[in-house]
């Protein structure tokens, strides 16, 4: 696995192979960055990576100059690379192991942009958008990116925005409102 872009372009990590991580493609990852770094500056944002495995989009982001990252794992093995890794790049990537879930009930934080790749078996990743938006967990303006495979749709949530297909990957982004959202007597 490598670093695609950014301060740290080129740069492998090697996961251990006991990780139980399904990571994303250098293909899928180069197209998710073309479209992220087309919306937002990277520098600039609060990112937080649900599920983040090995770790791989935490890395993408630092490269390319985000300071403020959480990411959320439960696997022990997978925080402790996560963490030995960020201390190899000096990158300071807030790694916690929690359920993801859980995080998303309690914590206060906003971010500009929020990435979950959950494992394809977990059945309830089509509640993953509402988790999102009823814990207020995206700043005005955010980006919810969520991982699938080609079995699931999101048109219809009120929220979705547009989604990329990258072979088997599949990401759907969602956005909260620039405003908040004002009724109309």
């Amino acid at each position: 696995m490598r670093i695609i872009s950014g301060k740290f372009k080129g740069r492998k990590f090697h996961p251990p192979a006991n990780i139980p991580a399904r990571p994303t493609t250098d293909f899928a990852k180069e197209g998710l960055f073309n479209i992220l770094m087309n919306h937002f500056d990277l520098s600039d944002v609060a990112y937080l990576d649900l599920f983040c495995g090995t770790g791989s989009l935490c890395y993408e982001m630092a490269s390319r100059g985000c300071t403020d990252i959480v990411g959320v794992e439960l696997d022990n093995r997978s925080l402790d690379f996560i963490k030995k890794t960020a201390a190899q790049l000096e990158v300071p990537i807030n790694a916690m192991r929690m359920d993801v879930f859980e995080y998303m009930r309690t914590t206060k934080k906003k971010f500009n942009l929020i990435f979950a790749g959950p494992p394809y078996p977990l059945p309830n990743i089509p509640d993953l958008p509402e988790e999102v938006f009823n814990n207020g967990l995206l700043a005005p303006g955010g980006w919810f990116v969520l991982e699938t495979n080609q079995k699931y749709t999101f048109e219809s949530h009120p929220r979705f925005l547009r989604s990329r297909n990258y072979g088997t990957t599949v990401f759907h982004i969602f956005e909260m409102a620039a405003q908040p959202e004002t009724e109309i007597d």
